[in-house]
């Protein structure tokens, strides 16, 4: 489940920089504000409306790929709740969890070698943006 040490992209000797592996072709969603809940299928912020049960999905296509997971797992007798990624969805999360341990690492060593405010303030940033990248699973 962890990068293989031969992928391309990925060497460590370069810990100082906060280049990503791959550039996201999909847009960086916003983050989802106090009081807002975010979409059970793909994470995006889910506009909450006035009255009525809470929505679970931005859209409707969301709702469906999710029904259609779900109806997909009980005809293989999977249990309720397991996510299923294909080997692409999973090869780019492995990616997107090695930018943040290496955005992690980055600024702990920033941190540790006294580098000014204004670079760890960048770096945190950086770091929460490939947090936020990380926490999609689609």
């Amino acid at each position: 489940m962890f990068p293989r040490a031969d992928a391309t992209g990925h060497s460590g000797a370069e810990l100082g920089s906060l280049t990503p592996v791959e550039p996201d072709a999909r847009p960086d969603p916003a983050a989802p504000r106090r009081g807002e809940a975010s979409c059970a299928w793909c994470g995006r912020p889910v506009d909450e409306g006035g009255a009525g049960r809470r929505r679970r999905y931005c859209r409707r296509s969301c709702r469906q790929r999710a029904y259609e997971q779900r109806r997909s797992l009980r005809m293989q007798d999977l249990p309720e709740g397991t996510v299923v990624l294909s080997e692409v969805e999973s090869t780019d999360l492995m990616d997107r969890m090695f930018q943040l341990r290496c955005a992690c690492e980055d600024l702990q060593i920033a941190i540790a070698e006294g580098e000014d405010p204004a670079e760890l303030a960048r770096m945190s940033d950086d770091l929460v943006a490939a947090a936020r990248r990380a926490e999609r699973l689609r």
